[in-house]
């Protein structure tokens, strides 16, 4: 999360529960409120950049998406039901609605996405936006690639996105 936004709830004296959970895919940070989950991602990555005091460790209100999560992984959830808090420019959101509606198994290039959301010379935005994506695998980043059909580019790195893809195809023991 951006320090700007953990100074702005600090400032509402609004707190976001957070934890962490142990995936397939690695360690996995979790954060939100009663709006909804607001940030899921690699712990490596850096969310948070430093808990302050508004940042509340707990469990509880993410046991739907670890057990969505846990299905997902063992191949028994291929869409994911979760209420979501996203906050971003009109683009991202465009952009980060848009990966939604790529379906399980499936990849598209940025090009694609660019022109799925009216676009098309958008292709670098949509990159960034993709980048930017606060909630990693519900919200399918991992299934967007380049032109020339090769991984580029993840947050958890190539490695977990050619996992996750591998696991969406059916392949025997991505992890």
């Amino acid at each position: 999360m951006e320090i700007a936004r953990q100074q702005a709830l600090q400032a509402a004296g609004e707190s976001l529960a957070c934890t962490y959970w142990g995936s397939p895919a690695g360690r996995l940070l979790l954060a939100g409120d009663e709006r909804g989950l607001w940030l899921l991602g690699y712990a490596g990555e850096g969310y948070p950049k430093q808990r302050g005091h508004r940042w509340r460790e707990s469990e509880g209100p993410f046991r739907e998406a670890i057990r969505q999560l846990d299905a997902y992984f063992h191949r028994e959830l291929r869409a994911f039901d979760l209420k979501l808090h996203l906050e971003g420019t009109d683009f991202q959101l465009a952009v980060w609605y848009a990966l939604q509606s790529i379906p399980y198994g499936s990849t598209v290039s940025y090009g694609e996405l660019a022109r799925r959301i009216g676009r098309p010379e958008a292709v670098r935005a949509v990159g960034g936006a993709n980048h930017a994506n606060p909630i990693a695998i519900i919200i399918p980043c991992h299934r967007v690639i380049g032109s020339n059909g090769k991984l580029v580019g993840y947050g958890g790195g190539l490695a977990i996105k050619d996992r996750l893809l591998a696991l969406e195809r059916g392949d025997l023991f991505p992890w």
